[in-house]
């Protein structure tokens, strides 16, 4: 399992770099996240082995039944948080990525502060409209949010999410990871010095998402091939 996960690693590092030379950015500038999601442990132990540290789950439960030993990695959550998960949340993960109503993220703080700590988070924007996905509608409704989770004293958002239109309509999925960016851009521009993460890209449309300013991919199926169905 370990040399075929290092040598999935090594093709997707190689599509990564050559996406980012295409849009005249450094390689530097785009992270890899493992997303381990339906994978056993053994899946994660192989992908730490050949040099992987970021991964991201989508369900609090999996997550911590999986993450149990400490380690030197960083493990977002980039599924959708239920409030009565916040608890759990807060000290599972490093990192939230999918805040996408400010009661939720009132939640979260309320339980770092009793954990006295700070947690980084970023914003999701449903940028492709489709009803089955979370993420703020549009993007006054992710500002207003953005307005009143920056005054919370336990959170520290860094940035925007989402998930891409799930289709093969190129076109369209480059148009959801282009209003994601100029948002992010916006935003930046606007005086938040800690926005520097724009996660956005999966194992199918990642190359497109580095080119339209991604600085952070979720690959999954890429990496460790299909998920059994549960």
């Amino acid at each position: 399992m370990v040399e075929t996960l290092a040598a999935a690693y090594a093709a997707v590092q190689q599509k990564i770099e050559a996406a980012a030379r295409r849009a005249g950015r450094p390689v530097s500038a785009v992270r890899l996240m493992a997303v381990s999601k339906g994978f056993p442990r053994a899946a994660v132990d192989a992908a730490m082995a050949a040099g992987l540290r970021l991964f991201g789950e989508n369900r609090v439960q999996e997550a911590e039944e999986k993450f149990t030993e400490p380690s030197d990695i960083e493990l977002h959550l980039i599924g959708h948080l239920q409030r009565n998960k916040a608890r759990t949340a807060a000290a599972v993960f490093s990192c939230v990525q999918s805040i996408d109503k400010t009661e939720t993220a009132e939640s979260l703080d309320a339980r770092c502060a009793e954990r006295g700590m700070v947690m980084d988070v970023l914003l999701e924007l449903n940028a492709s409209g489709e009803q089955s996905k979370s993420g703020f509608a549009d993007r006054d409704q992710l500002l207003r949010g953005l307005d009143a989770i920056s005054r919370l004293s336990h959170l520290r958002v860094r940035g925007l999410m989402t998930v891409g239109p799930l289709c093969n309509d190129a076109t369209r999925i480059r148009s959801a990871f282009s209003l994601l960016r100029t948002l992010f851009e916006e935003i930046r521009g606007s005086g938040q010095t800690a926005f520097d993460t724009l996660s956005m890209g999966m194992s199918g449309d990642f190359e497109s998402a580095i080119e339209e300013g991604s600085t952070l991919v979720r690959i999954g199926t890429a990496l460790f091939g299909p998920r059994q169905p549960r």
